[in-house]
């Protein structure tokens, strides 16, 4: 790899101690994404023009003592159901209205926008971000790039390649039952989940009404703090976006986490069969590591988390029949294979089914906070084994088995995937860490302690370590 930065916190230290300027550095990810994205599949469009003319606008900045902050010159990735105005949103289907989006940016991209970012352009996604990756439909195919032949799991896949190919620094991508986390787990970097309202949707194609969230991806814990200071905060064509302060989330990294309550949800999360052996291992050596940092380590019981899976499945597939209802019944064959059955399987549930999961998920809202009252965060797999092959994907083996980032989803916390170590065949690990409403600071700050320690997260596939010159 060269030796441009790998982490938003370096290349923005670099950038202001004058050891490279942003177009050098965006120059540099446009050539490995040349290199690598053909075998890949990160991008589906990049955008180079307005690329390096945002990364010359932020070094003229910068030498002018004009600072956005740390994400300034710094290039970015964007998945493709959020608008951008330099690029089409597809989301990745041939059914999406072409002018949908065209021309404008969501809010989110408006403020990476404002703070600096360079968007190298839009990544790969799940077809309307549900389903699995279809080799028919003529979009590029999402590759892991630790091993071509496993997934990059969920349906944030682009930019979870992107940032551990070093094609991009960070990322946004969305979450709705793990496809922020399940990336990040399946590709060996860092990924936010938000508190549902955190950050606002508008301008984002839905999936889950009820559901969904934006959230940032990176390489490390600070990075994600970083992107999340810019994304998040109310925006009122959002009309879930939470009107709540907005904290400084990188001042929030202290380094130490003493003292700090932990809460390891043994059942489900770790007395599954469906769990394998290297990956409870790997996280309870995570466990290990927070506790000789200080924190306090206790062992706890969340009933239901089974059927919370569940009921989140159902919302979802619900939501997303309301969405694609129409579409779907007109033109079913436009959808690819996978997307039309997952969601056509909300025309299978009834409206009782619909109040019933929804009834369940007031309840268990009420028993998770019960569960956390005397802790500040839970930590437990992120997925239940490495990413799996490309050619093993059963999508009815991921609608019906078990699920550790749905349940999050169903409650709407903040919930952070951190690399925790690698399977004996060479596949990324990760842990999961679950906060309180609104808490993403806890969760970043545990994130963050942890890593200090490791270089799980800054480790890089081999068949991305190309050098490239600026």
């Amino acid at each position: 790899m060269s030796d441009f930065p790998q982490t938003i916190k370096d290349a923005a230290a670099a950038l202001r101690g004058g050891q490279i300027t942003s177009a050098e550095l965006t120059r540099a990810l446009l050539e490995r994404i040349d290199a690598l994205n053909p075998s890949l599949g990160a991008f589906i469009a990049v955008t180079p023009d307005t690329a390096l003319a945002a990364a010359r606008k932020a070094d003229v900045d910068l030498r002018q003592g004009i600072d956005r902050g740390p994400l300034h010159g710094i290039p970015l990735g964007v998945k493709d159901i959020i608008a951008t105005r330099d690029a089409p949103t597809t989301a990745n289907s041939h059914v999406l209205d072409r002018a949908w989006g065209d021309g404008w940016d969501a809010p989110v991209v408006e403020r990476l926008r404002d703070a600096g970012g360079v968007i190298l352009g839009k990544t790969v996604t799940s077809e309307f971000a549900c389903g699995a990756p279809d080799p028919d439909n003529g979009f590029p195919l999402p590759k892991n790039p630790w091993n071509l032949e496993h997934s990059a799991a969920g349906s944030s896949a682009g930019s979870g390649i992107s940032i551990a190919a070093g094609l991009a620094l960070g990322a946004l991508g969305t979450d709705t039952g793990g496809s922020v986390r399940g990336p990040a787990a399946a590709n060996g970097h860092t990924g936010l989940k938000v508190t549902f309202g955190r950050v606002p949707k508008f301008g984002c194609v839905p999936l889950g009404y009820g559901l969904d969230s934006v959230g940032p991806m990176a390489r490390t814990a600070w990075d994600c703090a970083a992107l999340l200071r810019v994304m998040a905060g109310y925006d009122a064509r959002d009309p879930t976006a939470a009107n709540v302060p907005v904290p400084d989330y990188t001042a929030a990294l202290t380094g130490t986490i003493r003292g700090l309550r932990i809460g390891v949800p043994t059942n489900y999360f770790f007395d599954v069969p469906d769990l394998d052996a290297e990956v409870k291992s790997a996280v309870l050596t995570g466990v290990e590591a927070l506790r000789a940092l200080g924190a306090i380590v206790t062992e706890v019981h969340l009933p239901h988390a089974e059927v919370a899976k569940t009921a989140n499945n159902l919302i979802l597939a619900a939501d997303g029949l309301a969405y694609h209802h129409n579409d779907l019944r007109d033109r079913w064959l436009a959808y690819g294979r996978y997307t039309r059955t997952v969601i056509a399987r909300g025309a299978m549930y009834n409206a009782s089914d619909y109040v019933q999961a929804l009834r369940f998920r007031a309840y268990f809202k009420k028993v998770v906070a019960s569960v956390m009252a005397d802790l500040d965060v839970l930590v437990t797999p992120t997925s239940t084994t490495p990413a799996e092959k490309i050619a093993d994907v059963d999508m009815t083996r991921r609608m019906l088995g078990v699920s550790f980032t749905g349940v999050w989803n169903l409650v709407g916390l903040p919930a952070l995937a951190v690399p925790c170590g690698f399977s004996s065949s060479g596949l990324p690990l990760s842990m999961q860490i679950v906060g309180k409403p609104f808490d993403e600071a806890s969760v970043l700050r545990v994130g963050d302690a942890y890593q200090q320690g490791v270089d799980w997260q800054l480790r890089v596939p081999p068949m991305a370590q190309v050098a490239v010159t600026a």
